[in-house]
């Protein structure tokens, strides 16, 4: 084949990918109501969600890591070992997880500056190695701000974990992102405060940079449903400048048959794309993954690695003594995808419209470890989504 004739292939190819690209674009422009049509407003039109016992195509349970006192991201030596945890973000893990994520490699530059900074004579500095515990989306996005941080060859950076997606309590969230059931005001410091304040806007920042099919994130317009107007004075969580085309209604003929909403955009993650994705990266940049489980202390400060990072989730209970950290049990309802659904919506339950099923929810049980759906709870859930849905018009 001739030069010529290479570069008019690739030519063709280009362009054949650029017209289906632009006619992705088209679609997904026009798939929402248009908010003006010829200098006119155009009301914002619902499909209603099928909620059906018979369209049910699974159920899942996942127990949230919650604290009271909020999520820890702190630093403690660990023999000659920085041991840096990461965990207990409640309801919030794959929302906050690279703001989280960037406090905690933050607490490790100082020490990996001390050790590489002024090697012995003769010997080359020490290569910059670090363990993860935990392979769900805290231990995945703690794994890859450290290869974007300290990359030193293959292997710089190894995940240690029992569970791998899609077998991690990520994989079951709803994806939802917002900043939510993951403290209790009136237990925690002003030094979580403004942990969480940081967090909360690097974690938006960054899933802004990744909206997409490949990571599956996408922004989505959200409704929250209110009973009485006083609840309407209360920040969004994280604050309301995190949430753009922020608006109130008063209508509730046309708005699910609440008295008052709240409408916004926030971004929707697909957790079984999304951890793929991260994962994929992840060993792209040279990571290595071990399967295994830790029992003790001890055995962690046998690791290889001097910086250890727990990102463990509720296992941190058990492995690392926190009395505090406890299960937050909840119970999805999934239902049949809607691809016209093309919004979410928060009140008496959620409901998130994802590729892989339209999601259902609204349950909380503080210090319940069962992972076996209830029964009671599908009824009840489904029945708080179809009294919902006949308020839609």
């Amino acid at each position: 084949m001739s030069d010529h004739a290479g570069v008019e292939s690739n030519r063709r190819v280009f362009l054949r990918s650029a017209l289906a690209a632009t006619t992705f674009l088209a679609t997904a422009r026009t798939a929402r109501p248009l908010a003006f049509a010829a200098g006119h407003k155009v009301e914002r039109t619902f499909a209603p969600v099928n909620v059906s016992r018979d369209r049910l195509i699974r159920e899942v349970v996942g127990l949230r890591p919650y604290r009271a006192e909020g999520f820890v991201v702190d630093a403690e030596r660990l023999g000659e070992k920085l041991l840096i945890h990461n965990y207990g973000h409640g309801g919030a893990g794959i929302t906050l997880s690279w703001g989280t994520a960037a406090l905690a490699v933050a607490l490790a530059r100082d020490f990996v500056g001390a050790r590489t900074a002024r090697p012995q004579r003769g010997l080359r500095p020490a290569q910059r190695r670090f363990a993860v515990l935990g392979c769900g989306v805290n231990g995945l996005s703690t794994a890859r701000l450290l290869q974007r941080s300290f990359q030193d060859g293959p292997g710089t950076v190894t995940i240690y974990a029992r569970d791998l997606p899609p077998g991690t309590t990520s994989n079951v969230a709803g994806g939802f992102w917002s900043p939510t059931t993951l403290y209790e005001p009136e237990f925690v410091s002003a030094k979580f405060l403004e942990q969480f304040r940081q967090a909360c806007r690097i974690s938006n920042r960054a899933y802004q940079l990744l909206v997409g099919p490949e990571y599956g994130v996408r922004w989505i317009d959200t409704f929250s449903l209110y009973d009485n107007e006083e609840e309407l004075t209360s920040e969004l969580p994280g604050g309301n400048d995190l949430y753009p085309e922020y608006k109130v209604h008063r209508d509730a003929k046309r708005y699910f048959g609440a008295p008052y909403a709240r409408q916004y955009s926030t971004m929707l993650i697909e957790p079984s794309i999304y951890l793929n994705a991260l994962l994929r990266d992840f060993y792209i940049a040279g990571g290595k993954l071990v399967v295994k489980e830790f029992h003790s202390r001890e055995e962690i400060a046998r690791l290889p690695e001097p910086v250890v990072f727990n990102c463990a989730g509720l296992g941190a209970r058990a492995l690392f003594g926190d009395e505090k950290l406890g299960p937050v049990r909840g119970q999805l309802e999934v239902l049949l995808p809607q691809a016209e659904i093309d919004y979410c919506y928060l009140g008496n339950g959620y409901m998130f419209p994802r590729r892989d099923g339209v999601i259902l929810g609204g349950t909380f049980d503080h210090g319940d470890w069962s992972l076996e759906p209830k029964p009671e709870q599908t009824t009840q859930i489904l029945e708080a989504h179809a009294e919902i849905m006949k308020g839609l018009k």
